[in-house]
């Protein structure tokens, strides 16, 4: 069903917008905005194309920091830098051999640790309210086994996605575009 409102501008031009027309933050002024509150934390993420494609997202959204743990490559990588385009450069990342230390020390600094996992007592995210001014760290697993047991068990709670089909998973780095997207609406 085509609407009304879309029917006005189908005739339309639209222009698409350069680059200096959108607004968007130099490498400086991402370092020295206001914090998002958002961290993104990767639990052993094993493809460096899908740890690329997290830091391109993480910039988009203005994540505070983006947590490599466990087996994750670091940049600098040419596959890192093939997804990121160049995102990689801009948005802070530390390394932690232990995704278990991430969360000790993000919990620490005041964020609430957010596995995205499918559990028991998932919320769903279009149940998920953030809270403003709460700051979150969203733990986002590895590509066959998910996020660990034991970081589930230390997070403040699990936000799941719903699915329709027939697979039980998305991609992560399509997993971390929509929780980001969704955590930003509010």
């Amino acid at each position: 069903m085509v609407t009304k409102t879309f029917c006005i501008f189908a005739g339309m031009k639209d222009r698409k917008l350069l680059n200096s027309e959108l607004g968007r933050l130099n490498p400086e002024d991402y370092a020295s905005a206001e914090p998002s509150g958002i961290a993104i934390v990767l639990d052993n993420v094993r493809s460096a194309y899908n740890i690329g494609s997290a830091f391109r997202t993480a910039d988009a959204f203005h994540a505070d920091k983006v947590w490599l743990c466990g087996i994750c490559a670091t940049p600098p990588s040419a596959e890192i830098h093939k997804t990121a385009l160049g995102a990689e450069t801009c948005v802070p990342w530390e390394r932690e051999c232990d995704t278990m230390g991430a969360i000790r020390r993000l919990r620490a600094e005041g964020y609430k640790i957010v596995s995205v996992e499918q559990t028991e007592h998932s919320v769903k995210l279009p149940e998920f309210e953030p809270v403003k001014g709460c700051r979150y760290a969203f733990v986002f697993g590895n590509e066959v086994e998910g996020v660990a047991q034991e970081v589930v068990d230390a997070s403040d709670f699990a936000l799941e996605i719903p699915q329709y089909g027939t697979k039980h998973s998305l991609n992560v780095s399509v997993t971390v575009g929509i929780v980001l997207w969704a955590a930003t609406l509010s």
